[in-house]
């Protein structure tokens, strides 16, 4: 066992800091439970890069993903949660005590939860990663704007493509949409897509598949498919890309919490892990929905069980 006398002790760490995550938070600070976020990237999470959520309860016009963001934050922080930029790149059991490697020096904590949520996934197809941020993106928020009067390709047929998708026509002069099979979005979002395509600022381009980002001169000009069994080209000033999310659990994968096939992570009934003391909520959790009211939702059954689990262990931190 690891030496603890001079390793920072905290009642609950929280792993990320999206929606799942700041819910726990605020729910852990209103009972004076002593509360540490650690948060890698953007704090909210992919809500914080989501250009409008119409479907969280409460908000009948919808609301700003980056508001919704800074407003769970400000509340979280308003009853005493502490967020730091930073990573965490493992957690040990170590008995009353679970040991989290940080990029700020490793940290003790009576109870963990770990509600990382997930990221973009990759097409997986030459000039894809030469050109990222150079011509390839995930996040139409985040970059659309660089697109004005642009000819901009999409690739993906679910929710997120769609909408972001969408989204992009506010910049972009026109918008190759690439769907590899069938489009997969819900029946509000195709009926919303067919008025784009009607007048003309997105072409659907079914059963093509996405084989190749070419550049020139640092940027990309067009995107390669095949459709039908022909290769097929794009003209294009930038990609967006949006085939589906990986969970953000490598931190974990040498340790003692059980991971699904897929890479997300295996909790009980109470959303605890295979580590005692050490929960999942959110996007990260084998079984997620994968939206936002159900991951608030399910940060606040985890800080109820955070609590659950110290009352049971007390073990005041003694420093």
């Amino acid at each position: 066992m690891t030496e603890t006398k001079d390793i920072p002790k905290h009642d609950v760490i929280i792993v990320g800091a999206g929606p799942a995550a700041l819910t726990a938070a605020i729910y852990t600070t209103r009972e004076d439970i002593e509360t540490l976020l650690f948060e890698r990237g953007v704090i909210g999470g992919l809500a914080a890069v989501t250009d409008k959520i119409d479907n969280y309860p409460g908000f009948a016009d919808g609301i700003e993903g980056l508001t919704l963001a800074d407003e769970l934050r400000k509340q979280a922080e308003r009853f005493g949660a502490v967020i730091e930029l930073g990573e965490v790149t493992a957690i040990h059991d170590e008995g009353k005590y679970k040991r989290l490697e940080t990029t700020s020096g490793d940290m003790l904590a009576r109870a963990v939860l770990i509600a990382t949520g997930s990221d973009y996934k990759k097409v997986g197809v030459p000039g894809e990663q030469e050109y990222y941020a150079r011509g390839v993106h995930y996040c139409a928020t985040c970059d659309g704007a660089f697109y004005r009067e642009k000819r901009l390709v999409v690739v993906g047929g679910g929710n997120s493509a769609i909408q972001e998708a969408i989204f992009l026509t506010r910049f972009a002069s026109h918008i190759d949409l690439l769907v590899r099979s069938t489009i997969k979005a819900s029946d509000v979002l195709q009926t919303e897509l067919q008025k784009f395509v009607k007048e003309g600022k997105i072409t659907v381009h079914l059963g093509t598949t996405t084989d190749e980002i070419v550049g020139k001169d640092n940027a990309v000009v067009k995107v390669i498919g095949t459709t039908k069994g022909k290769k097929i080209e794009f003209p294009t000033d930038g990609v967006f890309v949006f085939v589906g999310l990986l969970p953000n659990s490598q931190f974990v994968k040498d340790s003692a919490i059980k991971l699904d096939e897929t890479g997300f992570v295996i909790t009980d009934q109470d959303l605890q892990t295979a580590i005692p003391g050490v929960f999942a909520a959110g996007d990260i959790r084998s079984g997620a929905t994968m939206q936002i009211a159900s991951a608030a939702g399910e940060g606040a059954t985890a800080a109820l069980k955070l609590r659950e689990y110290l009352e049971g262990h007390a073990h005041p931190i003694q420093n």
